[in-house]
Formats: C-alpha cells, structure tokens, sequence
C-alpha cells in the first residue's frame, strides 16, 4: 500500500471516529435533557402540589383590653383584620384599632334597658330584647374611604331591619331569652318572655305599594310541644327549621311556614357515655355541630331516605377535652373549638380531619371568633383579647376526601363527586380525584377495545400476506391519518357522529354484529371458488374485495335501522333502553368516545406493529415453511412471538395516548364525571378537566392546585404504564430473542 493510500485511510478513520464522537455526545446530550426535562416537570408538580398537604399553623398574635364588664355577646373583626368589634350582653359595643395597638375607636350604647341577647351563628348580627316584648337588630360596618390617597376605616352600627324595634310579643311582655335568624328580607325570632312562654315571630318583608320602602309585618304563634327545659336555641339562616336543646335531646321544628310549625322529631345528639355541652351552625346553616363534655364534636345535617328527609348523624371529630365554644369559618366548611382545658382544635368537615390542636387559652375563655378570610382568630378571655395568625389555606383537601367516599352536605349517601365550583357563596367543595381518574381509564378502554383488535390485525395482515405493491399505499395511508388534528376528530365526533349514532343505534349493533360476519362469510365463499377465478386476483391483492362488501354492510345496516327501531322498539330505541331496560343512554358516551379515539390511536398502533412484524427474519419464516408448517401457523408460533415485544409496545404506546388524550373526550364525553361502566354513558378525564377548569381557576387556590394533582397523577399514569411496557417488552424479547 502505497504512502498515499495509507494516509487517505488514516484521515478517513480520524474523520469517521469524530463524526461517532459527535453523534454519541449529541445523543447522549439529548437524552440527558430528556430526563431532566422529566424530573423538572415532575418537580414542579410537587412544588405547586405540596401546599394542599401542609397541615394548619397558628401563632400567636398581639393581646388587647376590652372595655366594660359585660358577657362577650359577638366578638369579630373586619375583614382586612385591622379594626375588631365587640358586642356585650348588655347592649354596649366598641371598636378597637389592631395596628394601634388596641386602641378604643369608638363606643355604641343600646337605648334601652336590655333584657335578652343573641348572636348569628352564621352572620355578623346581632339582636337585642327590651322589657317591651319588642327587639332591634343590629350589626357592624366598615366603610373605606381614601383621603389623601391613604386607605382609612372608619366603623358604625347599622340597623338592616331599621331603626324601629320589631315587637316580637304582642302582648308586650320582657323577653327572658332570645335567637333570632335573618334572611335577606325577613326575619324569625323566637324568644322566651319573662313569664315562661314561647313565642315565635317572623317579620316577612313587604315593599310598601305607595313609598316603596320595605315593611316588616310580624306574625307571632306559639311554639307547640316545647320542653319544659330549654338551654339553648338556634335558627337556620334559610328560616326552614329551629333546633330546641333540650338536655341531650335536640327538638327539630319546621317553621318554613310561621301558621303551620311543627315539630318533626326529637333526636338525641349526645355522644355515648357524654352529654352536650353546646351546639352551633356550619357556615351556611345546613349542618348542625354537636359539641360534648367529653370532647366529641358531632355533625348532623338532613338526608333523603324511603321518600323522607331527617336530620342524620354524619361524622364525629375529636377535641381534647369538654368543648365550651364552638366558632365556624366563613363560607368554608371549617370550625375551631375551645375546650373547657383551653386546647384550641381545628376541624374541617368534608376532608373529616382535624388541622390543629394545641393549649393555647385559659380555662375561662368567653368569646371565640374567625375572621371573614380565616386568617385570624380572637379569643377572649375576660377584658382580654387574644388574636392568633393563622394558616390554613386548603383545609377541604385530604387524602381522605380526594380518594375515598365522603358524605357531602344534601346527598343521601357518600360518595365520589367532582364538583369544584357553584353559585352558592356556602358551598361544599367536592374535589375527589376518583371520578375523573376512573373517566381516564373507562376512555383509555374503549378506544383500545376499539382499537386494538383492527390496529393489530390489519398490521399483521399487512405486513404479512400483503402484496409489496398493495403495502406500499396501505401503510403510507393508514400513517399519515395521525396527523389528523384531534380537535377534527372531537369536533366530527361530537357534533356529526354522537348524533347520528343516537339516531340510528340499531344499525350501529348491527354494523358491529354484521360486518365481522360478513367478512367471514366472504372469505369462506372465496376460499370454496374455483382455482380459474381465483387466480385471477394477484396473490396478496384480495383484501381490495372487502371494500365493497364493508361499503354494503354498512349502508345496509343503517337503512334498516328505523325498520327494525320501529318493529322491535316501539320507534325509539333510546326510551327502550331507558324505560324498559333501565339503562341511561346520553348523546356523547362512552361508544362515540371509543369510535373517536380508537379512530386516533389506530395509527400508533398499526405503524409500531406493523413495522414488528415485517422485520422479523426472513430466515425464520422460511425455515418454518420449509419444515412443512402452514403460512397461518408459521405466522402464530413463530412471526407473532417473535414480534411479541413490538406488538407489546404498540399496544402501550396506544394506551399512553389515550390517556392522554385531551380534545376529543372533551368534545364527545359531555364531561360529566359519574362513575359508571355502561358504554352509553359519558365520563369525564383528567386531561378533560384541566383544559376545562384550569383557565377559571384561581391562581394558588385549592381548586388550582388540586387540577395541578391531577396532573401529577396523569403523569404518573403514563409514567407507571411506560415503566411496566418496558419490564414486559424485555422479558418478551429476552424470551423470543434466541428464535
């Protein structure tokens, strides 16, 4: 070899080693930014996740004098937690300035000799009785003003039922004890006048046909069957029903009509082996907490049962001792509780958990209050006020709520709901992961259940007995639908094939019955036919012979449809299959899902395993034929296993897209999250819900960061499927490799 030549080789092999070079730091390069891409998405997802899993924090806050003597009626604070209000017993309140240390604003005495109290358990009010039989309600404002481009807050007394008191006994008599509930024009009081006997007034509001201002005109009954001994009574917001303490034992009245009040029942609400210490109203008035000396806190609220509603005993929660004071949160499902020890406990009723618990009071607290965002909590012991800083952001998010059955307020029973916002201000967020996890799989199902079998097959067939030429088109063709968009697909399913499949559902079980069939019967009449004519179809061209036979079954199948609707169903096959079969049947379900998505999968799946099963080696096919074994069992006990792992990953590659497949379900399903199997229903998923929740939820709120979750699990959905694929696929061709 010539000098030349040798130095020609030699700068070739120095080139080729720094092109491998390169390509092996580019690979490598990029699949290491692959992974921390990975780990940087999943990171992030616990970073935005883990804040619904932090547990209440409570500090302690600045320490305030209170003025006057009197019992602690309604203690609360305004809602920048800057100005606190103070309403006694005896008809006196007074604002205190927090940023200045406790500083007395202003002071507002009651005109009138007082003689009964009472508070709102679920609004900041307050009404007072007089010697006369009559009350006035009263409650606190704030009116923000900005002089000098500096925010102040300057504190009054309002009257919302005026300034005229309501005469709640007609007779004239003093009132001994007193509760009273407002709605947004009426009011309900019921008192106990100074003789011993109960009334109940309600001032329903009536605009005045001449001034047009709102009057209230009383109407005042007696209280049927009342106990002997009353320790304590309260009203729900809504006026619908008065709950009587009578010992251990709670009266329920329905007072929604005042000339037809009834008592429903009488239920003991003590804890076992204790008795009620207090009682108190959820925010928004339709739980009732039972607090007992032995530190169990009971809800009760009303559930449908057998065509009747009662008050049912739902879930307890534990204190650390007698409860004495029961405050709740503001337009959340939460509450705090003193014990008679001074231990501080939150709760928080849908996740059923306790968030906090700790000694942070004296044993003779007589007040106890949230602040309207539930970021502060007044106690007050005394002429002392104690303020707390707390946090508590996402109190209704547990792994208990998220992932077990939870009995929310109104349903019969518990259950799985996703039902993340509402109009009420009151409402019970229900955030269970459940429902739309399990709409994932249910979709991720019945498209492969669609797909897989017509993906598999045809990629089998093609890349098997299919003509080289006939191949050619085929798979360029099948490919080539991915790039499909998927909003196309979710937009024909949705508003073309969801509707003709309701109104043609006989032919579409037809279809699915005839065609398999037809396809076989074809194929037996042409394997029967003489040699002569079926020479005539070049070997591997005759599946082209099917296309008319599926064109006819499937033209067949749906002009036959209204024949056989209206001979076997009464010319509705929908109302059939609800009124007589009892099975729900909506628009967009589970099928026009399968059809859609399977229609979108299908691609995936034919490309990888077709490509599986054309490289396996020739030597192997030809060896089996050689031996004597038939083109069929030559393709199932050698091309199958040892495609094996190919077909495999197809198949998990098509369920990884499904899962994750976000605009067709959004489109097709009807995105309701109900948890059933039936084919003629819908579902929601979780890829669904994001797209529709994440851009109308609150930044950092608990609904955000819950969709954030459900991102995580999708994540780690297709991250465990991923996984499993790869274990199976290595097994399978540590198995076959050796064929």
């Amino acid at each position: 070899m010539s000098t030349e030549t040798q130095t020609i080789a030699l700068s070739g092999s120095r080139s080729r080693w720094l092109k491998d070079r390169l390509a092996q730091i580019g690979v490598t390069t990029g699949g290491i930014i692959v992974l921390v891409a990975l780990l940087l998405i999943f990171f992030y997802l616990l970073y935005v996740v883990k804040p619904i899993f932090d547990g209440a924090r409570v500090e302690p806050g600045q320490q305030i004098s209170l003025a006057g003597d009197g019992g602690q009626l309604l203690l609360g604070v305004e809602e920048q937690n800057e100005l606190v209000y103070h309403f006694s017993e005896q008809g006196d309140i007074h604002f205190y300035s927090l940023p200045r240390q406790g500083e007395r604003l202003q002071s507002v005495a009651v005109e009138g000799r007082v003689t009964a109290a009472a508070a709102s358990d679920t609004r900041a009010m307050v009404a007072y009785g007089f010697e006369d039989g009559s009350i006035q309600v009263l409650a606190p404002k704030f009116n923000v003003s900005y002089p000098d481009n500096i925010r102040t807050i300057t504190p009054e007394v309002i009257y919302p039922f005026g300034r005229t008191p309501l005469q709640v006994d007609g007779e004239g008599r003093a009132l001994r004890y007193l509760s009273f509930a407002a709605g947004s024009e009426d009011v309900l009081a019921a008192a106990v006048t100074d003789d011993g006997e109960a009334v109940l007034t309600r001032f329903a509001g009536k605009e005045n046909f001449l001034t047009g201002e709102l009057e209230l005109v009383p109407t005042q009954v007696a209280i049927p069957s009342l106990p002997a001994r009353v320790d304590q009574v309260l009203l729900t917001p809504n006026l619908r029903f008065m709950f009587v303490r009578s010992g251990n034992e709670v009266s329920v009245y329905d007072v929604r009509n005042i000339d037809k009040v009834r008592l429903r029942s009488v239920i003991p609400m003590n804890a076992q082996g204790a008795d009620i210490s207090t009682m108190s109203l959820l925010a928004g008035g339709n739980s009732l907490l039972v607090g007992n000396d032995n530190g169990v806190v009971s809800q009760w609220f009303e559930v449908a049962r057998d065509g009747k509603r009662e008050f049912t005993f739902i879930r307890e929660f534990r204190a650390q001792g007698q409860v004495t004071r029961i405050a709740n949160e503001i337009n959340r499902k939460g509450f705090v509780t003193v014990s008679a020890n001074g231990s501080l406990d939150i709760f928080h009723t849908t996740g059923g958990s306790r968030l906090f618990s700790e000694q942070l009071a004296g044993e003779a607290v007589s007040a106890l209050a949230m602040s309207p965002r539930n970021n502060l909590l007044l106690i007050a012991e005394g002429d002392r006020l104690s303020t707390f800083h707390v946090e508590n952001e996402h109190p209704e998010v547990t792994w208990k709520a998220m992932w077990t059955k939870v009995w929310y307020e109104g349903y019969p029973e518990p259950q799985y709901v996703w039902q993340s916002t509402s109009g009420s201000s009151d409402f019970e967020a229900k955030l269970s992961l459940v429902p739309i996890s399990f709409g994932t799989l249910k979709a991720a199902f019945y498209a492969l259940l669609f797909a897989v079998p017509i993906a598999i097959a045809g990629a089998v067939y093609t890349a098997y007995f299919m003509s080289p030429g006939l191949r050619k088109v085929v798979k360029p063709t099948v490919e080539i639908m991915e790039a499909l968009p998927t909003v196309i697909l979710g937009f024909l399913a949705g508003l073309w094939l969801a509707p003709l499949i309701e109104t043609h559902l006989p032919g579409i079980v037809i279809l699915l019955v005839l065609l398999p069939l037809s396809v076989l019967l074809t194929a037996f009449a042409w394997h029967h036919l003489p040699k002569a004519i079926k020479n005539t179809v070049p070997e591997g061209w005759q599946s082209v012979l099917l296309l008319p036979v599926v064109v006819l079954v499937g033209w067949a199948s749906f002009a036959f449809s209204p024949a056989v609707e209206n001979m076997f169903f009464g010319g509705n096959a929908r109302s059939f299959l609800t009124n007589e079969l009892g099975i729900g049947f909506d628009q967009r379900n589970s099928l026009v899902v399968g059809i859609a998505m399977g229609f979108a999968v299908v691609p995936t799946i034919f490309s990888i395993a077709e490509d599986a099963v054309f490289s396996v080696p020739k030597h192997l096919t030809n060896g089996s034929l050689a031996l004597g074994a038939t083109p069929w069992q030559t393709l199932t006990r050698v091309v199958m296993l040892t495609a094996s792992p190919g077909i495999f990953s197809a198949v998990m590659m098509g369920l990884g897209r499904a899962v994750g497949e976000t605009m067709i379900v959004l489109m097709a399903t009807g995105n309701t999250p109900v948890m059933d199997f039936s084919i003629f229903n819908g579902m929601r998923t979780l890829a669904a819900n994001i797209a529709v929740e994440m851009p109308e939820a609150e930044v950092n709120s608990s609904h955000y960061r819950v969709l954030f979750l459900a991102a995580f699990v999708l994540f780690v959905f297709t991250f465990l499927f991923n996984t499993v694929a790869e274990f199976v696929r290595q097994r399978l061709r540590d198995k076959y490799s050796s064929m």
